[in-house]
């Protein structure tokens, strides 16, 4: 009788344990790990920024093209700051685990990071836009 209660608990043990529901890996990049690849893409393009900036400022006169050419500086200079606020921000918002380990963002960590989002991308398009705009200058 005893080995028809163990053999009974056993199998009762396994069925239990083989329903339950595991938990299964979010399919692709979560959230935090597509705002940080924007910011990723974009971060190596800040020595671009750089050195534009050095090439256009010397360029910078009285001239409609010396006045075109400081437009196109401080475009590049706006989109630095830009990023360099916006990963100020973002790093005060958001600790280490959240950003490098996926530690569960709260409700309102979520909608922060939704915002971060929109942000990082306008930011990503302002660095874009003005590298290019400022190269076609200088391709002149």
């Amino acid at each position: 009788m005893k080995k028809y209660i163990l053999i009974l608990v056993a199998i009762t043990t396994y069925t239990l344990s083989s329903c339950k529901e595991e938990k299964k890996a979010p399919e692709g990049p979560t959230q935090m790990q597509q705002v940080m690849a924007i910011h990723d893409e974009v971060m190596p393009k800040m020595g671009a920024i750089g050195k534009l900036v050095s090439t256009l400022k010397p360029m910078v006169d009285s001239t409609e093209t010396g006045m075109q050419y400081e437009v196109a500086m401080k475009d590049l200079q706006k989109a630095n700051k830009s990023m360099m606020d916006w990963m100020q921000s973002f790093g005060s918002k958001f600790d280490s685990d959240e950003i490098l380990n996926g530690k569960q963002l709260t409700p309102e960590k979520q909608e922060l990071l939704n915002s971060e989002e929109i942000k990082v991308k306008e930011v990503a398009d302002l660095i874009n836009t003005s590298i290019a705009k400022a190269e076609v200058l200088l391709k002149k």
